[in-house]
């Protein structure tokens, strides 16, 4: 799957094909998809739809490769049918055949599934190496986020592109297009770009956001016909519902792991459960990325994380969670007026009973449930996975 940033080029490079190819007269008719197979001069496409396209390319047809990110068609060079390999991205058009999703190309423009993977290794690289924080304020271009006890400026520009999490999901497949004026204070951020040498700020590429909320404390109803739970939150004292979808991931933490995390995190400082997203957003920057395994210490003597191990915990169901059992939850936004669960764990009451007094509960960073470059995060794109 192409991510966002090839998924705008590649329409992009559409919409120019399809300018230049109106000279004047009719547009001809296109296909486009990934190459399924090759058979003599038949491509067979999947498409975006998931319907399949069957496109003859002549001798006499024209053949031009782009590379990912490709907005036009300027940088496109000559190639043959021969280059054309199966996973291969391609937008053909020409004469329609007689059947339905049939067409004889005039020609083909191929994005190559090698370069596409290039470019998205190249993309990962970049969010793990990015910046990211909670939004304090945007001032013009300028995002100011904080990171833990550090201060961070993000520096868009126009050519920025930024993307905003679903109300119901941190995965970045499920993103939608969004622009500056939609970043405000309290949301978490995720950037890739160009990092200063001092690491305090990021001309960026892209930005992506969300609006998220940490929940942790007793259920007190669990109603699995209506899909909703009900805690008191140990941090607001408030009593809250929840919306729980089938996108919500319910894990439950195993019964003997729990105070093994709750040791290590005393020794290696306050108990914690996930910190601010100072790791790439959106999955898996799980599991072996996670050091130490589950119930480990992190790289380096760092507290472990839970949010970085959920993907070993087994899955559960609204219908196994009871009254007055712990849980920590990570929601965000839904469209009424509860928040929707995006990831739940229950089985946390040792870690809940052993925050200190005063201080403020454990909580699950979303970012590790969805980050960009991970196997169970924002996938198919650069914060990639699925859950």
């Amino acid at each position: 799957m192409l991510n966002s940033g090839f998924r705008q080029g590649w329409a992009c490079v559409a919409a120019a094909a399809l300018t230049i190819a109106v000279a004047g007269a009719q547009a001809p008719a296109r296909q486009s998809g990934t190459v399924k197979s090759v058979e003599g001069t038949t491509l067979t496409l999947t498409t975006a739809a998931g319907a399949t396209a069957v496109v003859t390319v002549p001798a006499d047809a024209k053949v031009l490769s782009v590379p990912p990110g490709s907005t036009s068609l300027a940088s496109a060079t000559a190639a043959t049918f021969a280059d054309i390999a199966v996973g291969d991205k391609v937008l053909a058009s020409g004469a329609a055949g007689d059947a339905a999703g049939s067409l004889t190309a005039v020609r083909v423009i191929l994005m190559k599934s090698s370069d596409i993977e290039a470019r998205h290794k190249a993309e990962q690289a970049e969010w793990q190496r990015g910046l990211g924080g909670i939004v304090k304020s945007v001032d013009g271009t300028t995002i100011t986020v904080s990171s833990g006890a550090k201060t961070l400026k993000i520096e868009t520009s126009g050519t920025t592109i930024f993307r905003r999490y679903a109300e119901d999901s941190v995965n970045f497949a499920d993103s939608v297009p969004s622009a500056l004026p939609a970043v405000h204070a309290g949301d978490q951020l995720r950037a890739r770009g160009t990092v200063a040498e001092d690491k305090l700020s990021i001309a960026a590429k892209e930005v992506v956001t969300g609006t998220f909320e940490n929940l942790s404390g007793l259920l007190t109803a669990v109603n699995a016909s209506a899909g909703t739970i009900t805690l008191k939150d140990l941090a607001t004292k408030k009593t809250v519902t929840v919306a729980v979808t089938a996108k919500s991931d319910l894990r439950n933490l195993p019964a003997q792991m729990a105070p093994m995390f709750v040791t290590k995190s005393a020794g290696a400082g306050a108990p914690s459960a996930g910190a601010a997203p100072t790791g790439p957003p959106v999955g898996g920057w799980q599991g072996a990325r996670a050091g130490g395994g589950p119930g480990g210490m992190g790289p380096g003597g760092r507290k472990p994380d839970l949010s970085q191990m959920l993907s070993r915990f087994p899955t559960t169901t609204l219908a196994e969670l009871k009254v007055g059992q712990a849980v920590m939850v990570v929601a965000s936004e839904g469209k009424s007026a509860n928040p929707t669960a995006i990831t739940l764990l229950s089985g946390v009451e040792p870690i809940l009973a052993a925050s200190p007094a005063g201080a403020a509960p454990a909580t699950l960073s979303p970012w590790s449930i969805g980050e960009p470059g991970g196997e169970g995060g924002m996938g198919g794109g650069p914060p990639g996975g699925g859950r």
